[in-house]
Formats: structure tokens, C-alpha cells, sequence
């Protein structure tokens, strides 16, 4: 009499596969998403970079900083959004805008970034918070 193999998969072998598969999804979604919420935080960052450049040539040209956002956006390129086009995640504001002072802000307004709050930069090039412009 022969044996004869049986070819295929056991329960049991079926179910460790979808526990180790389920294992690796829970570890690697959360790095994914803090992953991408910190490249959408560098868009931010650029553009508040841009701003401020833009609001030195203005100064350097007129002797003044610039109080109205969409002439910096009209006249020296600064984005009004920083993200993908049609789904921004970030307004990028000029807050407190003086002849001498300026706060630039990019405020967060899709779901996914507003948990990672607003960034900001100043005349002085000071960035806050500076633990979220340290990575």
C-alpha cells in the first residue's frame, strides 16, 4: 500500500501567516503615516523659507517688510498653500505684519496634518516650534 502526499496548507499554517501579515501591518502603518505627516510638514517649512526670503528682497528693495500676503504672493512668488494641488495641507498666513516685523505661519487645514499644529517664522528667522523644524 502507498502513501499518498497531500499537497496544500493546514489551518494552522494558514492562520500564522495571517497573524505574522497582521503583526507587520500594525508595526508598519503608524511609521507610514508619521513618515508622511513630517514630508508634509516640509512643505510648510519651504514655504515659509520662500516667504521670508521674499519678505527680505522686499526690504531690501523698499525699505520694508511687506503687511499684505498676496502682494508677496503676486509680486515675489510666495505660495499661498503648501501641499499637493487640490488638497493642501497647509494656509500660509502673515500674521502681526509690521513695517518692521512679520510672523509667517503655515497653519494646517487638512485632517491629516491639524494633530501636527502650525509652524512659524519670524523677521528674525526664528522658527517655532523648533522641535517640529529640527526633523
Amino acid at each position: 500500500m502507498r502513501i499518498q502526499k497531500q499537497n496544500g496548507l493546514t489551518l494552522i499554517e494558514l492562520l500564522v501567516v495571517v497573524v505574522i501579515i497582521g503583526i507587520l501591518a500594525a508595526i508598519a502603518v503608524p511609521l507610514y503615516s508619521g513618515y508622511m505627516q513630517r514630508a508634509r510638514r516640509a512643505d510648510a517649512k519651504t514655504a515659509l523659507e520662500q516667504l521670508r526670503a521674499a519678505q527680505e528682497m522686499r526690504r531690501a528693495e523698499r525699505g520694508s517688510y511687506s503687511t499684505d500676503i498676496v502682494e508677496l504672493q503676486n509680486t515675489w512668488g510666495v505660495p499661498s498653500v503648501a501641499g499637493p494641488p487640490g488638497t493642501p495641507d497647509y494656509a500660509i498666513l502673515l500674521n502681526a505684519a509690521t513695517a518692521t516685523t512679520y510672523l509667517g505661519e503655515a497653519s494646517p487645514t487638512s485632517g491629516r496634518q491639524i494633530s501636527d499644529g502650525s509652524l512659524f517664522i519670524d523677521q528674525d528667522g526664528v522658527k517655532t516650534p523648533p522641535e517640529k523644524w529640527a526633523k
